[in-house]
């Protein structure tokens, strides 16, 4: 009876699986604070992908280690780089499974930030929103070409949706959707996605183009400009610290709409399982369906195999 008046379904097409793929790796490289994760080769995209199928989890985001930074992410504009090199192996090994790439730069540049840098009238170091626009904008380009069904920009440079779907467009690719990171906080709780990406700020922080944790509204707003510019797709990141967000959201958009359960909500839990405080099980299920019940049709998780395991049971 419990099961036949649920009011919130959790199934595995519900889940997204980030992956970190490295140009420098042959074999897998463990990340020390996400347990179970790792940063990996391009020559295991295929199986990844076709685990990722055969256990009918939703799709796979993709983000990118290059051999090489500099001060303006060029690697992030190779047509070779493990970003496309991962996306054509994995559409080539599963046609059928939805790739998603992530599109920024902190990956790619030698500061960390997520935009390129300009000097302020003290001197002091700021990103330049419009010049970086012009690299995401190729960058995306080059996802497409490699084969990605959707681009995600996580930047957070105002009127970024817009300027990646006039390039898109423009190089013919009107059906590659784009899946905004349009709430996104300067949280805390990205702290092991840095190591994981190897791309922590070399220098203060990114609370400058990333929102403030204290506001709500401020993400209604936030939302609206990106659909006004095109987004086929919302997010909200993080997720547990912002149901409320997601809720809010939710209210006020008709698009499909993520959330991101980021990489340090996936280390308490862990970390909280192995001081066995938790019941690891229960505790990811809770997690992720908590996420569904404050209205995200989406979850981007770490926990997705595992998880789509558990519920294919």
């Amino acid at each position: 009876m419990r099961a036949l008046v649920r009011e919130t379904s959790l199934e595995p097409g519900d889940l997204v699986y980030p992956l970190f793929f490295n140009a420098s790796l042959r074999e897998p490289k463990p990340i020390s604070t996400m347990p179970g994760i790792f940063q990996l080769p391009v020559s295991m995209a295929a199986a990844q992908a076709k685990e990722i199928v055969a256990k009918g989890v939703g799709g796979a985001l993709l983000f990118g280690l290059p051999e090489k930074k500099d001060a303006r992410g060029s690697s992030a504009l190779d047509p070779d780089g493990p970003v496309p090199r991962a996306v054509a192996e994995m559409k080539s090994a599963a046609p059928d499974l939805l790739v998603i790439t992530d599109v920024c730069v902190d990956e790619y540049t030698d500061h960390g930030h997520c935009g390129i840098l300009r000097k302020r009238r003290g001197g002091e170091m700021e990103v330049d929103n419009d010049a970086t626009l012009e690299v995401l904008a190729k960058m995306a380009v080059v996802h497409a070409k490699a084969g990605a069904d959707v681009v995600a920009p996580s930047d957070m440079m105002d009127g970024r949706v817009a300027a990646l779907r006039k390039a898109l467009d423009l190089d013919g690719y009107e059906s590659t959707a784009l899946l905004s990171y349009a709430v996104k906080y300067a949280s805390c709780f990205y702290g092991p996605f840095r190591e994981a990406a190897d791309c922590a700020p070399q220098f203060g922080d990114r609370a400058g183009y990333q929102m403030d944790p204290a506001n709500g509204r401020e993400a209604l707003r936030e939302a609206a400009l990106d659909e006004a510019e095109g987004a086929d797709m919302l997010m909200v990141k993080p997720a547990l610290a912002y149901l409320d967000v997601i809720r809010e959201v939710r209210k006020a958009t008709t698009l499909p709409l993520g959330a991101y359960n980021v990489s340090g909500e996936y280390a308490m839990v862990h970390a909280a399982a192995a001081a066995k405080m938790i019941d690891l099980q229960r505790a990811i299920m809770e997690v992720l369906t908590s996420i569904r019940r404050a209205g995200a049709d989406v979850i981007l998780t770490y926990h997705a195999l595992r998880a789509a395991e558990w519920l294919g049971a």
